[in-house]
């Protein structure tokens, strides 16, 4: 998806938040993906270093349906974009920048998250067709970081720090008073082998504090 489509539809979202359910098996995918639907997540990640990732990524799209968007994280391979693809994933999302695969996930009509942390890396990533660029870690992205790359980064690439984001409305707002555009949750929303339950209060919380933030 190219970035001026992307953004419009994107500023467009009530709970800008991506959602990445890293080590999430199978057996959970398809409820996980109903209780984020339930408080307005509509992106949905798989990292690839989960259990039988594709298998998720099927079972939630199945739910989703047209309510969102679902795919794969730590996407480090052309191959691995195909096998995403093949399996209705949406959305390809790297730590890293690698021109090929985000210009390869560009030319499926597919969303590109590339992971970057410097201005060379970002731009790197634009030219290569970026939906959205992934600050990550974000730990290592302050919010004034944010900032000197909102000064240069155009305005219709969407900025998604990732990393260390919890469900605090200050954070938050900080990040997005600098240029932010939403996040993306980590292990502060779901960890591997948590209850679903868990997963509902999390999910919860981070819908509350952006809640706050638009406010």
């Amino acid at each position: 998806m190219i970035p001026e489509n992307f953004i419009a539809q994107w500023q467009k979202e009530p709970l800008p938040l991506v959602a990445i359910l890293r080590g999430i098996t199978p057996a959970d995918a398809a409820e996980a993906a109903g209780i984020l639907l339930e408080f307005g997540f509509r992106y949905l990640e798989v990292p690839l270093n989960s259990p039988s990732p594709l298998e998720s990524i099927s079972l939630m799209r199945k739910v989703v349906g047209e309510r969102g968007y679902v795919g794969a994280g730590t996407v480090l391979t052309v191959a691995q974009v195909d096998a995403v693809a093949e399996c209705g994933g949406q959305l390809i999302i790297s730590p890293n920048c690698c021109p090929d695969v985000i210009r390869h996930t560009s030319k499926l009509g597919l969303i590109s998250m590339p992971g970057i942390m410097t201005p060379s890396e970002a731009f790197s990533a634009i030219a290569a067709g970026a939906s959205a660029l992934k600050l990550f870690p974000a730990e290592h992205v302050s919010p004034v970081i944010t900032k000197a790359f909102r000064a240069v980064v155009p305005r219709e690439v969407a900025l998604l720090p990732v990393g260390g984001i919890q469900p605090d409305a200050a954070q938050m707002r900080s990040y997005m008073q600098a240029g932010a555009n939403g996040f993306g949750l980590g292990g502060g929303l779901y960890q591997a082998g948590m209850s679903l339950d868990l997963l509902r209060e999390r999910a919860q919380a981070y819908q509350h504090a952006w809640r706050a933030v638009a406010e």
